[in-house]
């Protein structure tokens, strides 16, 4: 089943927003900085292994970011909190809006 969370990481002061499938590993990940919630990434794991197969990911990498590796169930030192399906879909759209509108 999928589930969504959100985590901080305060050092950086960056939110997290992930979408978890099935087997653990991250689907879709957005990240937030600062308290304007800027989004710094927005990436998707199947088109991350399309860019791959395909000789783009560089390119992906340079504007979506990647999702992160190790399952969820191996994390260390994180406090999840629970998404719903709806707020995270809002903030991919979002993010991805604001990345496709970047200069350059």
């Amino acid at each position: 089943m999928t589930e969504w969370m959100r985590c901080s990481w305060d050092e950086e002061d960056i939110r997290y927003l992930f979408e978890i499938g099935d087997d653990g590993y991250v689907t879709r990940q957005i990240e937030l900085r600062g308290p304007e919630r800027a989004p710094i990434a927005a990436a998707s794991l199947v088109a991350w292994l399309t860019a791959r197969d395909t000789g783009r990911l560089p390119e992906y990498e340079a504007v979506y970011g990647l999702t992160a590796e190790p399952p969820v169930p191996e994390w260390e030192g994180h406090n999840p909190q629970p998404l719903s399906a709806a707020d995270f879909e809002d903030a991919w759209q979002a993010a991805r809006q604001a990345i496709h509108s970047r200069p350059g």
